[in-house]
């Protein structure tokens, strides 16, 4: 397995999918690293060159990935739960965060239902 920004990625998969293991980089960016480095997509991780690595690596080494990104998106939350704003206090809560529906649905967010005794709407 190849190593890249701390993060083995698979060698069976094509390089475009295997860079999307990578937490911070998506699809297009994945495109992107590749073009620049001036790396087929088509190419299968394994049958890299060591050369071919290096500028990978070397691209990916320009943008914010893995543990330096993770860190910015909590500060960011965080900072936001200390402001008391609107979004830091649905964070702080455990509730939506962009404005859904919370009456019937956000179960992802909320966690399982706590059913109450004797309670009917």
């Amino acid at each position: 397995m190849a190593r890249i920004a701390g993060v083995d990625i698979p060698n069976e998969k094509r390089v475009v999918i295997s860079l999307q293991y990578i937490y911070g980089i998506g699809e297009t960016t994945a495109e992107n690293i590749l073009k620049n480095a001036g790396v087929s997509e088509d190419i299968r991780v394994k049958d890299l060159t060591e050369e071919q690595l290096s500028k990978i690596r070397s691209e990916v080494a320009k943008i914010k990935v893995e543990g330096d990104l993770r860190r910015e998106v909590a500060l960011n939350i965080k900072r936001l739960m200390e402001i008391g704003s609107y979004r830091g206090m649905r964070h702080r809560r455990g509730l939506p965060v962009r404005g859904q529906n919370t009456r019937n649905n956000a179960r992802t967010r909320k966690g399982p239902k706590r059913t109450i005794a004797n309670h009917k709407k």
